[in-house]
């Protein structure tokens, strides 16, 4: 897992499905998200990188980018939205993903993520929204 301080107020990745699936975080700021998964441990019946886990990848490192924006508007980001492309198919290795913002407003977020295999082949193109809302209480 990568240094954990540069992801904001009240986030930590301990205990949390990044850390079940292996992702890490590589480099967290608002304009730029990536990580790496492993594609073990991560996959359908048939061998190949379950669609599910490339969503999991996409909107972790989206929500991310949108939680440190958020926090410069004194809020927190939810997920609304998460549409995702699977373009070929992956049996082992490592997968990276790269959050770039589309939009960053006062009240939603986009991203694009892009998802690839070692070989730099674009595995999925993902799109996520984020909603800014104000902090609950005690977070």
């Amino acid at each position: 897992m990568a240094d954990e301080s540069n992801l904001g107020p009240g986030m930590s990745m301990t205990g949390t499905l990044l850390e079940l699936m292996g992702i890490v975080v590589t480099e967290a700021a608002a304009e730029r998200v990536v990580a790496t998964m492993p594609v073990k441990g991560n996959t359908q019946p048939y061998g190949l990188l379950h669609g599910g886990a490339s969503c999991v990848l996409a909107e972790s490192l989206g929500s991310i980018g949108s939680a440190l924006h958020a926090a410069t508007h004194g809020k927190v980001a939810v997920g609304v939205d998460i549409n995702a492309t699977h373009h070929r198919a992956v049996r082992d290795g490592i997968v990276t993903g790269v959050a770039t913002p589309i939009y960053l407003g006062r009240t939603t977020t986009s991203y694009e993520v892009v998802i690839t295999d070692e070989r730099d082949k674009r595995v999925c193109t993902a799109r996520i929204t984020c909603q800014l809302i104000q902090a609950p209480p005690g977070s």
